[in-house]
């Protein structure tokens, strides 16, 4: 897991996407243009939560979301995702 300095607000959480598979379960590999975005993460950073509703996952926590769910974005040179709480399906 890695540290980030950054902190989401709200009900956001910070997910660290789990790299995209390399080759299928029978050792095919897959090129970079017919990979699939993951749809697992572990979360590195969360925020505080609304006033009535708190955070229900925890820094650490390997989580499951929707395909296009939250923002791609980059701290230093790292790529992330920034997502609601409630775009996060379950944790693993």
């Amino acid at each position: 897991m890695s540290k980030v300095n950054f902190k989401p607000l709200a009900d956001r959480v910070l997910v660290e996407p789990a790299p995209a598979e390399e080759k299928t379960a029978s050792g095919i590999i897959i090129p970079d243009t017919a990979k699939e975005k993951p749809q697992k993460g572990q979360i590195v950073a969360i925020g505080t939560g609304k006033k009535d509703e708190p955070i229900n996952v925890k820094v650490g926590d390997q989580v499951l979301y929707g395909k296009y769910s939250g923002t791609e974005i980059a701290i230093d040179g790292k790529d992330y995702l920034i997502m609601r709480e409630s775009d996060i399906f379950g944790v693993i």
